[in-house]
């Protein structure tokens, strides 16, 4: 089996490659070839006998897409974007790499299917930003989508795409809607979500953080660890009874900011709070505040997908895959 992943060197890519390399896809095939490709050339992954290939490309320059896809992989997953608060400041860019990139990709699975029968399973991750205000209490499986920022409406056109080329049999395409991933390894990004992250991740070891919005601000959540587990499940999940209805909200934890840092304080003490600094940053703030604070995401249950079920979880996960197992 040949799988690709577009958008390896991010995160979630590098975790995704890491559990494909030393795991495959639960229920499927060995995998013999993983092709990664990003902007910048992914890291090959440890413990893997098959062949990999490194490629560093844009998606959405011309002609990317269809070198790609002549290697005919079996699964896709489309990872790669540029993060929200990136692409709300350059609008031109968020169009160019989350949508155009995204639609260069479709179409040369459609050219490549044309010349001899070929359709794969493509998994797109999409975003709960494709919702927007007003909200009922708990965003059903059937709620409309009204994103209010342009990283949203990039996602919205995008799982529009996926489920008619599903539709037209050009592949086997299903999106999940991935929460807010927390806690994100590494350093702070230009997503406006970033901070969920950085006022637990950089307090865990021992260093400051900042804290944008009031402490009553609740939004969806899920780990790393979830994420990786949302993907491998869709990459081999039956599709059928999807329908035409091929985009899925995933699981996760709501949580106010005030529920995280008492997680925060269960498990690392006081002392890992007072590094917590509130600085109000108004731009963040009104972002956030058009964002989704709840799902009821029966569908995705119903067909497997499993996140955590506490803040303290989603802590631990972070401590066990990214500090050792333990605090200092």
């Amino acid at each position: 089996m040949h799988v690709m992943i577009i958008g390896a060197a991010g995160m979630v890519g590098r975790k995704l490659t890491a559990r494909l390399a030393s795991d495959g896809l639960p229920g499927a095939d060995g995998i013999d070839r993983l092709s990664l490709v990003d902007v910048v050339e992914p890291s090959a992954p440890e413990g893997f006998d098959g062949t990999v290939t490194r490629t560093a490309a844009d998606l959405s320059a011309p002609g990317v897409a269809g070198s790609l896809v002549t290697t005919r992989p079996d699964v896709i997953f489309h990872l790669a974007a540029i993060v929200s608060g990136e692409a709300e400041a350059d609008f031109d860019k968020g169009y160019r790499i989350n949508l155009d990139g995204t639609r260069l990709l479709f179409e040369a699975i459609r050219a490549e299917g044309q010349r001899e029968s070929y359709v794969p399973r493509l998994v797109f991750t999409s975003s709960i930003a494709v919702f927007g205000a007003p909200f009922p209490d708990r965003i059903g499986d059937t709620f409309h989508h009204t994103p209010q920022t342009s990283y949203g409406t990039q996602k919205a056109i995008c799982e529009l795409l996926l489920a008619d080329y599903s539709r037209r049999g050009i592949f086997d395409g299903i999106g999940i809607r991935l929460p807010t991933i927390c806690v994100r390894p590494g350093a702070p990004n230009k997503a406006a979500s970033g901070f969920f992250s950085n006022i637990l991740r950089e307090p865990l070891v021992g260093q400051p953080a900042v804290l944008p919005v009031a402490d009553t601000v609740r939004h969806w959540h899920a780990s790393p660890r979830a994420a990786v587990g949302f993907l491998l499940h869709a990459a081999t999940l039956d599709t059928a009874p999807l329908n035409q209805r091929r985009n899925l909200s995933m699981p996760g934890l709501s949580a106010t900011v005030a529920e995280q840092i008492e997680a925060l304080r269960r498990v690392a003490g006081n002392d890992a709070v007072a590094l917590i600094r509130r600085e109000h940053d108004e731009t963040i703030a009104k972002i956030v505040s058009g964002w989704a604070e709840d799902f009821d995401p029966q569908r995705a249950i119903d067909l497997g997908f499993k996140a955590e079920s506490s803040f303290d979880e989603i802590i631990q996960v972070h401590i066990d895959d990214e500090l050792g197992g333990s605090l200092g």
